[in-house]
């Protein structure tokens, strides 16, 4: 199949949505807004007309009138995007009575199917179908705290740390022995969203308020050198005849003189070196076959870690379809990812292999840079959804009626959303890190936030000749 052929990748992507044709859908887990392209995108399958629960409205466009049901589903606010996450499998199982009714009026045969975001286990819903939910065994992937043992197991070079109970008498010693000169890097066990339970440790004042902060988070902490470089992640799809490699995302992962990480948006505009780039994507390859053959594990996931001077060090594991591989997939055919994906996870043919998929979408996704720059506030400065325009000059980011950006807020469970999209076609060599610290500096000045003075991470590598 030549998925660049307009009319075959069509013909493939309605192979693929045959799965919600002429079916009921309920959607949930997320704002009114993320679901403004699911609705399109269901229209185009052949669906019925979707129930959506959400939870608030959220920033951007949302789905036309009529084009969907809404019921509002209240959820509690919790303060990080991590417990929002974490409980949100069960708030779906214990709706209130009402909303059950409503599903129960939906779909009163009970063939409904709900389309869930990854962090929603793979188990029915109220006798219905979960598609988009993972099993255990793939979630469990996400802990920090054993992902370690993955890059010994695919023979990838990481960075040293050790495993230890979440009190001092364990984790200082270990901070000590593991500290090269820019202090440690502890992450609590388990799943947690944009880096909220990560800390950068450097003074003994850091290290009392790190072991405060996780004594009622964390049952253990992952201890590991601090690495310096520039953050960034690599895709692939785990398919049935193999595993696709796509290329690597910059995360604006910032930080300021208090050794605190702040965590924005992804980009492409930035590329490593080729060699490097190689090796990202071998490693990408090494891991969803082992992840085939250890728990059978089928479609999306990202590698997240820290371009150094040594090269790159994996830190992270994310078993899902995460947010870099949706930000590139946006530039070429999402439509066709999502339902890619989704495809995969219920065991269905994705009509797909490898070299068809990777032919098609790498020279795409080189040639269609992007730079998405994001910010979550925790302070009430907003009270509806906000827009503004705006203009940079390669350091400032000012309010601009004709300006080439568009700055997006929201309201939800978790915080103030925040994106800043460009309103005009990119060219490469732009630094995602140093425009997001633009945006929160924006943020300062106009909404009156408090990220302070931050920077984005240096790049470390690029002037590394790494082609021996």
């Amino acid at each position: 199949m030549d998925l660049s052929d307009p009319d075959e990748r069509t013909r493939w992507r309605e192979r693929l949505g045959q799965m919600f044709e002429d079916r009921q859908v309920i959607c949930a887990g997320g704002p009114l807004a993320a679901y403004t392209e699911w609705v399109r995108l269901l229209e185009a399958c052949g669906a019925r007309r979707p129930l959506l629960l959400a939870a608030g409205r959220g920033a951007g466009a949302i789905p036309a009138s009529g084009s969907a049901e809404v019921v509002a589903l209240e959820v509690p606010l919790l303060g990080s995007m991590t417990a929002e996450l974490a409980a949100l499998d069960g708030m779906l199982r214990h709706l209130p009575e009402k909303i059950r009714r409503r599903v129960e009026e939906y779909d009163t045969a009970g063939e409904a199917c709900w389309l869930v975001p990854p962090f929603v286990r793979s188990e029915p819903i109220l006798g219905r179908a979960v598609i988009g939910g993972r099993p255990a065994a793939w979630a469990r992937l996400e802990d920090k705290a054993t992902v370690e043992s993955l890059w010994d197991a695919v023979e990838q070079p990481h960075a040293p740390h050790v495993v230890v109970p979440c009190d001092a008498d364990h984790v200082l010693p270990a901070a000590a022995e593991l500290d090269a000169g820019q202090g440690t890097v502890w992450v609590a066990d388990g799943f947690n969203g944009g880096g909220e339970l990560v800390r950068w440790v450097v003074t003994e004042t850091e290290a009392a308020d790190a072991l405060t902060f996780f004594g009622s988070r964390a049952r253990k902490l992952r201890v590991m050198p601090f690495l310096d470089g520039v953050p960034c992640s690599v895709h692939g799809i785990v398919l049935p005849d193999g595993t696709a490699a796509f290329r690597p995302v910059e995360l604006a992962i910032l930080r300021d003189g208090r050794h605190r990480f702040v965590y924005g948006g992804q980009g492409t505009t930035w590329s490593p070196p080729e060699a490097d780039r190689r090796e990202m994507r071998t490693l990408v390859r090494r891991t969803g076959e082992h992840l085939r053959r250890t728990c059978d594990y089928r479609g999306a996931f990202g590698i997240d870690g820290v371009l150094t001077e040594d090269g790159f060090r994996p830190t992270e594991l994310n078993p899902r379809f995460s947010g870099g591989l949706a930000a590139m997939a946006r530039g070429i055919d999402m439509a066709a990812f999502n339902l890619l994906h989704l495809n995969l996870v219920t065991g269905r043919d994705p009509h797909v292999g490898v070299e068809e998929l990777e032919s098609w979408a790498l020279p795409l996704l080189d040639s269609r840079p992007f730079a998405r720059a994001l910010a979550m506030v925790h302070e009430p400065v907003l009270d509806g959804p906000l827009e503004m325009p705006a203009a940079w000059d390669g350091s400032v980011l000012r309010r601009d009626p004709g300006g080439d950006w568009l700055m997006e807020a929201a309201p939800t469970a978790a915080g103030i959303y925040v994106r800043l999209a460009p309103l005009r076609p990119l060219e490469p060599g732009l630094r995602l890190g140093e425009l997001n610290v633009a945006l929160m500096r924006m943020l300062d000045r106009e909404l009156g936030t408090s990220f302070g003075a931050l920077e984005a991470a240096p790049d470390v590598r690029s002037a590394i000749p790494t082609g021996q």
